[in-house]
């Protein structure tokens, strides 16, 4: 058994299922919000998202990984989590087990390790976001170039 930080067990049987749950009606996310708070009024985030038509096949994930939360849709389920510490706990816990969501993985992994110190720094994870978003068959036709986005923001000043 493998343990996080806070002494979260995981059993590789869990494991692999929940890889396999994630690869089969799973979703990796990058979002990129308008943010007033931050330093660079922007930030990214990654959302974890797994889709069933009954609520009873997502408590699994919430009694083994003791994050995230249900939401009923008209016609189906989603349990989410947006904890970025969370988020990079589960991404590590699939990795191994992971076999069609390998990419979106590393390249999830990659911006949730990415300190915004500086305009680049985050401009970077957005370029990470928007590749990371190709790969979601929902968000291609939908997804702006949000990097260009946060660029008209900043100023030849900045």
């Amino acid at each position: 058994m493998d343990a996080n930080p806070v002494g979260k067990k995981c059993s590789k049987v869990d494991q692999a299922y929940l890889a396999g749950l994630f690869d089969g009606d799973g979703a990796i996310m990058a979002l990129i919000e308008p943010h007033k708070e931050k330093r660079f009024r922007f930030r990214v985030r990654i959302e974890l998202k797994v889709t069933q038509k009954f609520e009873k096949d997502l408590v699994c994930i919430i009694e083994v990984l003791k994050c995230g939360k249900i939401r009923k849709n008209r016609t189906t389920c989603d349990w989410i989590t947006r904890d970025q510490k969370e988020i990079c706990r589960i991404l590590e816990l699939i990795r191994p087990y992971s076999r069609s969501k390998q990419r979106q993985i590393q390249h999830a992994i990659k911006i949730l390790a990415i300190p915004i110190r500086k305009r680049t720094d985050l401009l970077r994870a957005a370029k990470l976001a928007d590749t990371l978003s190709k790969f979601n068959v929902r968000s291609a036709n939908r997804r702006k170039n949000h990097t260009s986005m946060i660029q008209e923001h900043f100023s030849r000043n900045d």
